[in-house]
């Protein structure tokens, strides 16, 4: 396990940006045998329509951090699945080298001041930079601690409250980095057993917590209400508890039992918290595959994009799938996907 200090890019996208207050999202990888490796994901949020929709990037994307006066810019070395939300950011997504990014609420996020004299990048951009950027947590820690730029943070238009969140990545290796701002400074967990992240409190915290429930022992008591600390305790307990096989039906099947666990109700309101986030979607990414896999609380069925058949090279189109507006998709949905024009990040213009 290695920790690092270091102020890196920001960790937000614009998915993480609304209702300070509320709480959102729980993670998890699965490591099997066999280089089975997967990560699962829900996304919750008060918000009912986030507008998501899935996207395929091909390799060759020339992009910059949208900031006019010292853009940060690189051209995107690897394709990659995504998940876009607002129509604005990319909340999380996997390459085709099988590298995973997920975004998560962290209200105790404290974030450095912007005025480094580096180029600048808008926070709605910095996963997809991880995305295009990298084949392996090891290389994106490495890269990243070196303050290569920095991410502006703020209030979105007619929203308020200030960007809040934390960074989960793994690989096909089942390495695993978490990602935390913490008194302006940045804070890196890098190692294969961080293998669960919620939201708060800090994640030095939640181990703490986690550590206490094991001595009690999950088949006695586990807490089950919808709070952060708790979702982290059964998210622990359950992928430690179900079978490692390498039958990636099982595994998969597995994997969402996990996410699906920590998952909030649809609309749940109480009288002292009306704005409860529900979980919305989740996801599972088949890193040993190349399989990402989507289901939405909304729909009656599960699809998945299988990454082989999908075409990332260099001037390929870039591609959407989209979610809402009454369309359901079943299965295999690789063939779906329709040539667009790329949403653009959040830009300086809107922060």
């Amino acid at each position: 396990m290695k920790l690092i200090t270091a102020l890196a890019c920001g960790l937000l996208t614009f998915s993480c940006v609304i209702a300070p207050k509320a709480e959102a999202c729980s993670r998890v990888v699965y490591h099997g045998p066999e280089n089975t490796i997967l990560t699962g994901r829900t996304m919750d949020w008060k918000d009912m329509d986030m507008k998501t929709k899935l996207w395929i990037f091909p390799k060759g994307i020339e992009r910059d951090g949208r900031f006019n006066d010292a853009p940060f810019k690189w051209r995107s070395k690897y394709g990659s699945v995504i998940v876009s939300v607002y129509d604005a950011a990319t909340s999380e997504g996997m390459n085709e080298k099988g590298l995973v990014a997920n975004i998560l609420w962290l209200a105790e996020s404290e974030y450095p001041d912007p005025s480094s004299g580096k180029p600048l990048m808008s926070l709605s951009a910095w996963p997809q930079y991880v995305l295009d950027s990298f084949a392996t947590v090891e290389e994106a820690v490495k890269i990243l601690a070196r303050e290569e730029f920095t991410v502006i943070t703020g209030e979105m238009p007619g929203r308020g409250g200030l960007a809040a969140c934390h960074l989960a990545l793994s690989d096909p290796t089942g390495d695993s980095a978490i990602l935390e701002y913490v008194g302006g400074k940045l804070l890196i967990h890098h190692g294969r057993e961080y293998v669960v992240m919620t939201n708060s409190p800090l994640y030095d915290q939640q181990l703490a917590l986690n550590s206490y429930w094991k001595e009690i022992g999950g088949l006695s008591m586990l807490p089950g209400t919808n709070r952060s600390a708790d979702r982290f305790v059964r998210a622990s307990f359950y992928l430690d508890a179900i079978p490692k096989t390498a039958n990636i039906q099982m595994a998969v099947a597995g994997t969402f039992s996990v996410i699906r666990n920590t998952s909030v109700p649809l609309g749940i309101t109480t009288p002292d918290h009306p704005n409860i986030s529900s979980t919305l979607w989740r996801t599972v990414s088949d890193q040993k595959n190349r399989v990402f896999y989507f289901e939405s609380a909304l729909e009656p069925s599960l699809f998945w994009v299988d990454m082989k058949k999908v075409n990332f090279s260099k001037g390929a189109p870039v591609k959407v799938l989209v979610t809402q507006n009454g369309r359901f998709f079943a299965g295999d949905a690789s063939a779906y996907f329709e040539p667009a024009k790329p949403f653009e990040f959040l830009g300086e213009d809107q922060l």
